[in-house]
């Protein structure tokens, strides 16, 4: 059984940083394209970033720099670093997973088979 399990969120100010993590069991996620998403009150869910097997991220178009996506084959665990937050990155974060190694070259949640239950993240102006 594939379980996700994000933690990290929490308030922050507008301007601060925030690091959030997922731990995943009963899938390697050496193996895996793997991806972060959010979705706001009243509005669809969007790709945040992906990060193939190999390790190459694309994010996207609004991070702008802003967020860097790891992973830790190891600890099968990934990471979503946030700097620079602004009050409309405020959102439940999910983490998710892909059976293929490669990610597709947007992040969709098409794509992707496995789902975590997020972290919530608020960010106060």
């Amino acid at each position: 059984q594939v379980q996700l399990l994000e933690s990290g969120g929490g308030s922050v100010q507008a301007g601060g940083s925030l690091r959030v993590s997922c731990v995943v069991s009963g899938h390697a996620i050496s193996g895996s394209c793997m991806g972060w998403f959010r979705q706001a009150p009243g509005k669809d869910r969007e790709g945040v970033a992906q990060i193939n097997s190999d390790g190459y991220a694309n994010y996207g178009e609004f991070v702008k720099g802003r967020f860097t996506i790891s992973k830790d084959n190891a600890r099968n665990t990934l990471y979503l670093e946030m700097n620079s937050l602004k009050s409309e990155d405020t959102a439940m974060y999910y983490c998710a997973a892909q059976s293929l190694p490669y990610c597709q070259p947007i992040v969709r949640a098409d794509d992707y088979r496995y789902w975590g239950q997020g972290t919530q993240v608020t960010v106060s102006s």
